[in-house]
Parts: C-alpha cells; sequence; structure tokens
C-alpha cells in the first residue's frame, strides 16, 4: 500500500514539473520558430524598399510609365514623367501612394499605380564557410540556406551560435543557429570560429 502511495505521489510530482515546464517554453516564447519571438516579428513585418531593390511599376492605360526600377544609392526611383521618386524605407503601398501622388500632381487625373518587389537586395555572408560573399535574397531564406549557397561550413566553423547585422542596424546580434534562423534583405551574415 505504501508503495502504491509513494509511486502515485511521485507521478503527481513529475506530472507537475513537466507540466509547468511546458507552460514555461510556451509562455516564454523563445521555441525556434515561434510567431512570439521578436526577431520573427519582425521580419515578418511588410517590407521596406531599400538600396539595389529592382521594382515592377505598372501605371495601368499607360504602357510608357511602366517598368522595372532599381532602387539608387540615394533610396530614390528615377521614373518616367516624374522624375526620382523616394522608395527607401518605404512598403510597397506606400511607395504606389507617393507614385500616384506624384502623377496626380499635373500627369494623370486618376492614376491607377501597382508596384511589386522583383529582385531584393542581396545578402552578405563571410567568415567560416567555404565561399563568403554577396549572394541573391530569396522569399524565406533561413542562416542554413544561405550557408549551404555560401558552399557550407569549413571545418573550423561553430555551428551552434551566428552573427547577424539587420540592414537597419548600428551591430550585429548574436544569435543561436537554428533551423529557423531567418534571414532578411541586407543582413549580413558572420559564421565564426568554433573556440574548440
Amino acid at each position: 500500500m505504501f508503495r502504491l502511495v509513494w509511486a502515485a505521489t511521485v507521478g503527481l510530482v513529475l506530472a507537475m514539473v513537466l507540466s509547468s515546464c511546458a507552460q514555461g517554453v510556451m509562455a516564454s516564447g523563445v521555441t525556434a520558430g515561434s510567431e512570439n519571438d521578436p526577431e520573427v516579428a519582425r521580419l515578418l513585418e511588410e517590407y521596406r524598399l531599400g538600396v539595389a531593390d529592382k521594382v515592377r511599376v505598372t501605371v495601368f492605360g499607360e504602357a510608357a510609365l511602366t517598368g522595372e526600377f532599381l532602387v539608387g544609392g540615394n533610396g530614390k526611383i528615377s521614373l518616367p514623367l516624374i522624375g526620382e521618386t523616394r522608395a527607401g524605407g518605404l512598403t510597397i503601398s506606400e511607395f504606389q501612394a507617393e507614385v500616384a501622388e506624384a502623377l496626380r500632381n499635373g500627369f494623370i487625373t486618376e492614376p491607377r499605380v501597382s508596384a511589386e518587389v522583383l529582385n531584393y537586395r542581396p545578402f552578405y555572408i563571410l567568415g567560416e564557410v567555404n565561399a563568403p560573399g554577396e549572394y541573391p535574397y530569396t522569399n524565406s531564406l533561413t542562416v542554413l540556406n544561405a550557408v549551404a549557397t555560401a558552399g557550407g561550413f569549413t571545418y573550423r566553423a561553430d555551428n551552434r551560435r551566428v552573427f547577424i547585422k539587420r540592414a537597419d542596424a548600428d551591430r550585429e546580434q548574436e544569435v543561436p543557429l537554428t533551423t529557423s534562423t531567418r534571414v532578411a534583405p541586407g543582413d549580413t551574415i558572420r559564421i565564426r570560429e568554433r573556440l574548440f
């Protein structure tokens, strides 16, 4: 009888501990790929245009104003009729409104403008990879995808942590390297040498 009560008590305590741990992990929001992870949430925000992004602008009914344009070093796009228009730092919908407003000022009464990103600015990877350099960005890119693009890890690479400098940040951050560690356009990834 004593053994039965003791086993039941140990089982109950163990269940409470495991439940508490699971709730702590869920509440902390630190599980890989979690939507509550602030870095993942930041990457999922609407994309803002930057230098070297290639954008297709369509002005309906105006074939001469439609085309593919590159965001220049000054953050502007040079468009027919209206000239240089601000693009850097704007979302696609904000950029569309900017173009429509510029066209409305003396060119077209009711312009209908559509824009989409054709090519995102590249990302950069350096450190302990076989082919460091600049590579084209693809949607939903992870650090592991980026490493594979750069020829894989060298034998000296630390494959547990990675340094990422976001395009809009002043300094790099050290983050755990998981299968869901995301990369944004313009990021610089640094794979360090392992210490042992």
